[in-house]
């Protein structure tokens, strides 16, 4: 797969070996499944978010590994960076449309998680 590119509709039909150390599916999912990946698109799963916005919204997530993240999801094609050509620059993230498709079922996952916990004690 190209760099930042997504799977094209004739690249679809083709089977991924993903159990293979070598096939370009694991990066993607290694990406999405990474210890910060998933929060970064449950979190832009509504609303487009500026850097500093991402990581005030992602507790204990540091500058460097947010970015790093981030890096890898706009690679993958997951995630859009735009940037706006002001002093300082104003770059803000959002999901594509591939996004947003891998996003669904994290977004399902982590709300089916939240609903099945017990309730939080007021202490």
């Amino acid at each position: 797969m190209k760099e930042g590119a997504q799977l094209t509709q004739a690249e679809v039909g083709q089977r991924y070996e993903v159990f293979h150390t070598d096939c370009p599916a694991r990066d993607v999912v290694d990406h999405v499944t990474s210890r910060w990946g998933i929060w970064v698109l449950i979190a832009l799963r509504s609303t487009d978010l500026r850097f500093y916005e991402l990581r005030d919204s992602i507790q204990g997530i540091s500058e460097k590994m947010l970015a790093q993240t981030l890096r890898a999801l706009v690679k993958d094609g997951l995630v859009r960076r735009e940037v706006e050509p002001t002093t300082p620059p104003q770059v803000t993230y959002g999901l594509t449309e591939f996004g947003q498709e891998v996003g669904e079922p994290l977004t399902d996952l982590f709300n089916r998680i939240t609903q099945r916990l017990p309730p939080r004690s007021q202490g």
